[in-house]
C-alpha cells in the first residue's frame, strides 16, 4: 500500500464512528493450538518472577508470546518456543517531543528495529515523552514527526513497524499506572500523529487502560481507529490490576469488538497482578480472551 493510499484510507475511517482447567494441555482448545486471538504478555507486569520462568508458565497456558523484558533472556524464551511481541525502546519520559532528544530516540529506536529483525518480532514501541515547558504543541508535534521519519526508512526497509503508545495521565497512583505530564495523553492525537506519518510501518499502540481512562468509548473508539492499529495492550482499570469483576472494562465484548475488525496482531496482557497467584491471574486473563 501506498502512503498516499494509507493515509486516505485511514482518514475515511477516523472520521467514521462506527473458572478455567489450570493446564493448557487439559483444556481441549488450547491443545488444539493457539485461537484466533494472539495474546502476549507484558514481563515487567509480573516482577520480581524471572522472564524465563514466565515465559515457560506463557507456553503452558496457551500464550503465544512475551514482551516487556530485557533483550538478553530473548534467546531463553525463544528457544522455549515463545516470541517477541514488541521490543522496547527509549521509554516513555524521554521522547523525541524534545529536539535535545533526538539523537538518543532514534539511536535506541534503531538498535530497537535490529532486535525486532534478529527475533522475528512485528514492532518496536515509541512514544511522545514528557510535556516540557517551552516546547508549544505545535513544536512538539513537530519535533515528534520529524525524529520519527528519521527513522521510519529504516524501519521500512527492514519491514519492522513502530507502534506509537497512547498513556493516561490523571492516575498519579503509582510510577507505571499513570504518567502525569505524558504528552501523547489524547487518543485522538496520538491518532492523528499516526496518520501523519503516512505510512503502514508506523502505527497506534491501543493500549485498552489507558484509552477508557482518558477516552473512553472503547468500541466505538476501536472500531474508529482501528486501521491505524498495530498492537492492543490489556489491564484493569481501576487500579491496573486484574481483568475481573472487581473493575469496570468487560474484555470479551471489548476483544470481540477488535477480532470483529480483522485484526491479526497480538493482544499483550499487560496488568499489576494482586493475588497470591499472579500466574493463575494470567490464566484467568486468557482465558477470559480466549473469545
Amino acid at each position: 500500500m501506498k502512503r498516499r493510499e494509507f493515509m486516505a484510507s485511514n482518514l475515511l475511517v477516523a472520521g467514521t464512528v462506527a473458572a478455567g482447567k489450570t493446564l493448557a494441555e487439559d483444556n481441549p482448545k488450547q491443545a488444539a493450538g493457539p485461537g484466533r486471538v494472539r495474546q502476549s504478555v507484558m514481563g515487567w507486569c509480573f516482577k520480581p518472577m524471572d522472564p524465563v520462568e514466565l515465559a515457560r508458565h506463557c507456553k503452558r497456558i496457551g500464550l503465544e508470546a512475551i514482551e516487556g523484558i530485557p533483550s538478553q533472556h530473548y534467546d531463553a524464551v525463544t528457544d522455549l518456543g515463545l516470541k517477541i511481541s514488541l521490543v522496547g525502546s527509549h521509554g516513555f519520559a524521554t521522547g523525541p517531543l524534545d529536539s535535545d532528544n533526538h539523537a538518543e530516540v532514534e539511536a535506541k529506536l534503531r538498535n530497537g528495529i535490529d532486535l525486532a529483525v534478529k527475533y522475528g518480532a512485528p514492532n518496536v514501541i515509541t512514544f511522545t515523552g514528557m510535556a516540557k515547558a517551552g516546547i508549544s504543541e505545535k513544536a512538539a508535534r513537530e519535533n515528534c514527526l520529524r525524529c520519527w521519519k528519521r527513522v521510519l526508512a529504516y524501519a521500512e526497509e527492514k519491514n519492522v513497524g513502530l507502534v506509537l503508545e497512547h498513556l493516561n495521565s490523571k492516575d498519579d497512583s503509582h510510577p507505571m499506572k499513570g504518567h502525569p505530564g505524558y504528552w501523547g495523553d489524547d487518543l485522538h492525537l496520538c491518532a492523528e500523529l499516526v496518520q501523519e506519518m503516512e505510512s503502514p510501518n508506523f502505527r497506534l499502540l491501543f493500549d485498552i487502560y489507558h484509552v477508557q481512562i482518558m477516552n473512553g468509548d472503547l468500541i466505538r473508539n476501536i472500531r474508529r481507529y482501528h486501521k491505524l492499529v498495530g498492537h492492543y495492550h490489556t489491564a484493569g482499570n481501576p487500579g491496573r490490576g486484574e481483568l475481573d469483576d472487581t473493575q469496570e472494562i468487560n474484555y470479551p465484548p471489548v476483544i470481540r469488538a477488535i477480532m470483529e475488525t480483522g485484526y491479526k496482531g497480538f493482544i499483550a496482557q499487560e496488568f499489576i497482578p494482586t493475588a497470591e497467584d499472579p500466574v493463575a491471574s494470567l490464566q484467568q486473563a486468557f482465558e477470559l480472551c480466549d473469545v
